[in-house]
């Protein structure tokens, strides 16, 4: 029991440590990868990535841009049955690799701001489960949001203990830090698991809203059912 309240104390300190270094000018070693608003027009074909790192991203003509909710704009993924083919890869957005979106040896976070009343689906991910280089992906299964990192030296996941798809906005934000993993939601530290996955790093995409390879019958898509708001990627140099 000390040793994980001990745990949860490093955690919560480097995750409050990493948030405030990202985004500070005064700080070379904590910096933006990517920050999509998904703010753009309906019909639009081009996510822009508004970081100043030209990570812009192609989406899919399935996906419903320019959705308003409030003042909000956002995107909008339409439910498709699970394992049901054909594949649907229009259903996603596509950001081509690049080697600033893998998390390599830095802390990193993902930050995402969503609405569902669906239980299933890839939120965001590069690369998959078996593919070479290690992965991270953020999903939602029974409504409950899973962020995984998987590495050379430990594959770690950590699990919301509550479900979100109530069709309220939250903010869910994923953090792979030197210490471990940990998931906090709407601003409440909900779950962290402690060790290290190794370096990350992939040629993959990163893809919203559902797997890049494949069929719904060998391998399921995943596909995402709801509305994203925005995604953001960090990532910290670690202080070793």
């Amino acid at each position: 029991m000390e040793r994980r309240r001990a745990l949860v104390a490093a955690l919560t300190t480097t995750l409050t440590a990493a948030s405030a270094l990202v985004g500070s000018p005064a700080r070379a070693d904590g910096y933006p990868v990517a920050s999509w608003s998904m703010d753009e027009e309906p019909g639009a074909s081009r996510m822009i990535d508004s970081s100043g790192n030209g990570l812009d991203g192609r989406i899919g003509g399935e996906v419903g841009t320019g959705l308003m909710s409030g003042d909000d704009i956002g995107y909008h993924f339409d439910r498709l049955e699970p394992d049901t083919p054909p594949a649907r890869p229009g259903h996603l957005v596509v950001v081509p690799d690049d080697s600033a979106l893998d998390p390599g040896t830095n802390d990193y976070a993902v930050t995402v701001r969503l609405r569902t009343t669906n239980k299933f689906g890839n939120i965001i991910q590069k690369g998959q489960a078996t593919v070479s280089g290690g992965n991270f992906k953020l999903q939602i299964p029974s409504g409950r949001v899973e962020c995984t990192f998987r590495g050379p030296k430990a594959f770690l996941e950590v699990i919301a203990p509550y479900s979100i798809n109530d069709g309220y906005w939250h903010v869910v934000r994923c953090v792979r830090v030197q210490a471990g993993v940990v998931l906090v939601i709407d601003g409440q530290q909900v779950a962290a698991r402690d060790g290290w996955t190794g370096p990350i790093a992939n040629s993959w995409p990163v893809t919203i809203g559902g797997k890049y390879e494949c069929d719904q019958i060998d391998v399921g898509c995943d596909y995402y059912a709801g509305d994203l708001d925005y995604i953001t990627i960090e990532a910290m140099r670690p202080q070793w």
